[in-house]
């Protein structure tokens, strides 16, 4: 058995790990894919802020890029930045790299990428010892194994996840924090936002949030390479780390446009096609602000002048 987070990373990010293999889309259904609403949100962002590049940290296959393409064509500096080599389909004017650029004058994204990277999961054990979790990447099995002693875990934990009774479990985002504070460090001028499910110290999930997705479905969590393995982020850490601010994803997109209300019936008379548009965007836009889904998801915005 081994600890969680090297288990994870290879399952994931290893030769042949499920991150080589399978595009995002294939199994599960983010912001990006419900709805061009939420790419015309971006786009909004970055006109308001005078930004003329948009980096997209996780690209997938370029599917938000390619939208802000065919919405505002040669008008932004396109970079994807993805493990998996460029798509064949992608536009030519969209860059694509493994890494983020040294330099970002623009708006950097980050959307349902830092649940993504690999951590630690610890728990504390009946006499009360914070133990690192060990699992078989084959099965899933766990248990518990060496005390906690690393002194920058420890100090995580304290501050942002402390773990107080026996049998509370916790996933030790500090690689979360240190991922996006690298990000945002390559930021010259503009603005960097992470997108993505969360918690904050009031709501820890007190036994964690690891999950897996394989086919749009949730199956057992076995870090075996064959899904997704996932789990919530500690937002209020992330936004320290980076010095942002941290807002639910409802709130920014209703300001920046995106109305879920439902077009008046009088338009269906007037004109049906219009009315049928006007209902389908209200759908897709209903689908990216509801409470319990999408909506729920954070925006960690940190602005460098």
């Amino acid at each position: 058995m081994i600890g969680w987070r090297e288990a994870w990373d290879e399952a994931l990010y290893g030769d042949g790990g499920f991150y080589r293999r399978e595009w995002p889309v294939a199994h599960f259904r983010t912001s990006v894919h419900a709805s061009t609403a939420f790419a015309t949100a971006v786009l909004a962002y970055a006109r308001s802020r005078h930004l003329h590049t948009v980096v997209d940290m996780g690209a997938g296959r370029g599917e938000l890029l390619t939208a802000l393409e065919a919405m505002a064509p040669g008008e932004l500096t396109l970079v994807g930045v993805e493990v998996r080599p460029r798509p064949d389909e992608l536009p030519a004017r969209i860059g694509w790299s493994a890494e983020a650029p040294a330099h970002i004058d623009g708006l950097l994204l980050a959307n349902e990428l830092l649940d993504n990277v690999p951590c630690e999961v610890v728990e504390r054990d009946p006499d009360g010892v914070l133990r690192r979790v060990l699992v078989d990447p084959a099965t899933g099995a766990e248990r518990l194994g060496d005390p906690v002693r690393d002194p920058g875990t420890l100090e995580w934990l304290e501050t942002w996840w402390p773990l107080r009774e026996p049998g509370e479990r916790a996933e030790v985002g500090a690689p979360r924090d240190a991922v996006w504070r690298d990000a945002v460090s390559r930021l010259d001028h503009g603005a960097a936002i992470a997108v993505d499910y969360g918690h904050l110290a009031a709501d820890r999930p007190p036994y964690g949030s690891l999950r897996a997705y394989r086919d749009g479905a949730e199956v057992d969590v076995v870090p075996d390479g064959s899904c997704d393995v996932t789990a919530h982020v500690a937002v209020d850490a992330v936004a320290a780390a980076v010095g942002g601010t941290f807002t639910r994803q409802r709130d920014v997109l209703r300001d920046l446009g995106v109305d879920g209300t439902r077009p008046p019936l009088a338009l269906a008379s007037s004109d049906p096609q219009a009315y049928l548009r006007a209902l389908v965007a209200a759908s897709e836009a209903a689908e990216l602000t509801a409470s319990g889904g999408l909506g729920d998801f954070w925006w960690v915005v940190t602005s460098v002048e």
